[in-house]
């Protein structure tokens, strides 16, 4: 049998993207089968596509990538399982992250970054905040370990990860300052920040006003421009590996404020999966969906992810 699939057998613009028909996947002892409702378009799937920044080469193919199929956030529906998998069954619900997400069917091993979605949560709902918030919560309470009273700055606060930033900050009891264009200011009011930013007609770096953490979730400034804004003992933390990211990271080391970057992705954990899921069962966190395009659509969603227009996240309608 067969199922369609997002491909990408060389790095470039969103031009490069074919739909193929390949053959089904069969879980193998261990795996489970998953029929994708949903997948994002974010970010790390265009970095992904183009193979920058250079590390992306580095870690998933030099000249092309290793792995053909595109997408790495799913949530959808257990279709069967192999043998010694005891945790889940067909018919179970569920999201999670693993490569070659962006199919009609995927497999993943049952002790994988996998938890089951919870009944009132929607699959788009579940699929975004796993996009998202996962990355925010990494580094706003594992890195960072922001506690009650502190300031904390977003930049990009109308993004896929800045929106969550947002709320996840507030559920830490960070007094928070988003930052994003004026039309979307009150977007970013309504997740619950206590103050904004326009970056259109302020730079933030130059507001006075000093905190001890500032998550740059799209990667736009650096440690060296934020120094003066971070507390002595502050620190700025950012979601994109560039060479002057580097930089940042060994200027640190040999001051009191310090920049911190961490691989989000390779961090997660079914745990850290259900944490989120059940503060989005609980209405701490709620989905941000800008767009929703179908499968074939794909390259249509990567254009809207490079305009860098989105806010919050970038659904790719599978099934159902």
């Amino acid at each position: 049998m067969t199922m369609k699939a997002v491909l990408a057998t060389r790095y470039g613009s969103p031009d490069v993207l074919e739909l193929r028909d390949i053959p089904k996947p069969t879980p193998k002892p261990g795996e489970v089968l998953v029929k994708v409702h949903t997948a994002v378009v974010g970010p790390s799937d265009t970095a992904f596509r183009k193979g920058d920044p250079f590390i992306v080469r580095l870690m998933f193919g030099l000249t092309k990538p290793r792995n053909p199929i595109q997408g790495t956030e799913f949530s959808g529906v257990v279709e069967s399982i192999g043998e010694g998998v005891n945790d889940y069954k067909p018919g179970d619900a569920v999201m999670g992250m693993g490569f070659s997400s962006h199919a009609e069917y995927v497999t993943l091993a049952a002790k994988g970054t996998l938890c089951h979605k919870p009944a009132n949560v929607s699959y788009e709902a579940a699929v975004g905040i796993c996009d998202g918030a996962a990355t925010a919560m990494t580094f706003l309470k594992q890195v960072a370990d922001v506690k009650p009273g502190q300031r904390v700055l977003i930049n990009g606060a109308s993004g896929a990860v800045g929106a969550y930033g947002v709320q996840i900050a507030k559920y830490l009891g960070a007094h928070v300052t988003g930052v994003c264009s004026g039309k979307n200011v009150e977007l970013v009011r309504s997740l619950g920040a206590d103050e904004m930013i326009d970056y259109t007609a302020t730079d933030f770096t130059l507001s006075g006003q000093t905190y001890d953490v500032v998550f740059d979730a799209v990667g736009k400034s650096s440690f060296g421009k934020c120094r003066r804004i971070l507390t002595p003992k502050g620190l700025y933390l950012t979601t994109v590996p560039t060479l002057g990211m580097l930089g940042g990271l060994i200027r640190s080391r040999f001051t009191t404020q310090k920049a911190k970057f961490a691989t989000a992705g390779l961090m997660q954990t079914p745990e850290s999966l259900r944490h989120l899921m059940a503060l989005a069962e609980k209405g701490v966190l709620r989905p941000v969906i800008d767009r929703r395009y179908p499968l074939a659509q794909a390259a249509d969603a990567h254009r809207y992810v490079d305009s860098e227009r989105k806010r919050g996240n970038v659904i790719l309608t599978v099934a159902g």
